[in-house]
């Protein structure tokens, strides 16, 4: 009998709910690629061909070494991301793809990073941290006071929004757990929008 591979019926789906953080080991340059090795506690879990979020971008595992895995990225996405600046050494957001009977505890995210933000302030505050971010102003229709956004993977609730600038509080558990203990200013990270507000955004712009 001939097997075959079934391919899903969706694409990955994942949540902003970070579940490790990895370390990048090493990274090689081939072309226009950059495939990294990343280190982490779920690197020996992990499946050839499974969709892993990093930093909020969806990235195939081509190979898994014990408790690292190798993962490659294209000019697309080190273009539209920051994974053009990791470094050695770097920590790593890390996320599997939500299953489907499972809670859906933070909001939507595909793993299709839109643009990047860079950071203009960090504030300790009494038991939390205050981040404001600076993004290109042409997706200032995609966010709104309050609303939810991908933030190097992490699904947090942005305030004090403005046209091109916003604001994150982070809870000392997200801290800990994230890289964001690691982001101060002039730190590029990746933004995913609401996919919602995107669609909406699409539509609104197509003449009726």
């Amino acid at each position: 009998m001939k097997h075959t591979t079934k391919k899903p019926i969706f694409a990955p789906m994942f949540t902003g709910i970070i579940e490790t953080i990895g370390k990048v080991e090493e990274i090689i340059v081939s072309g226009t690629n950059k495939t990294f090795w990343v280190t982490s506690s779920l690197s020996q879990e992990f499946k050839v061909d499974q969709s892993v979020s990093h930093n909020g971008v969806c990235l195939t595992v081509e190979e898994i070494q014990g408790n690292r895995h190798r993962v490659t990225a294209i000019a697309e996405t080190l273009q539209k991301s920051n994974l053009d600046t990791w470094q050695t050494g770097d920590l790593v957001n890390i996320e599997r793809c939500m299953l489907m009977n499972a809670r859906l505890d933070g909001h939507i995210v595909q793993g299709h990073v839109d643009t990047t933000a860079t950071c203009i302030s960090r504030t300790a505050l009494d038991g939390s941290w205050e981040f404001r971010f600076t993004f290109p102003s042409a997706f200032a229709a995609l966010v709104i006071e309050k609303g939810s956004i991908s933030l190097n993977g992490i699904s947090l609730t942005i305030f004090n929004v403005t046209l091109n600038e916003f604001s994150i509080a982070i809870i000392p558990y997200t801290f800990e757990h994230t890289n964001i203990k690691n982001i101060d200013a002039g730190s590029v990270v990746n933004l995913e929008f609401d996919m919602i507000g995107k669609y909406v955004a699409r539509l609104a712009a197509i003449p009726h």
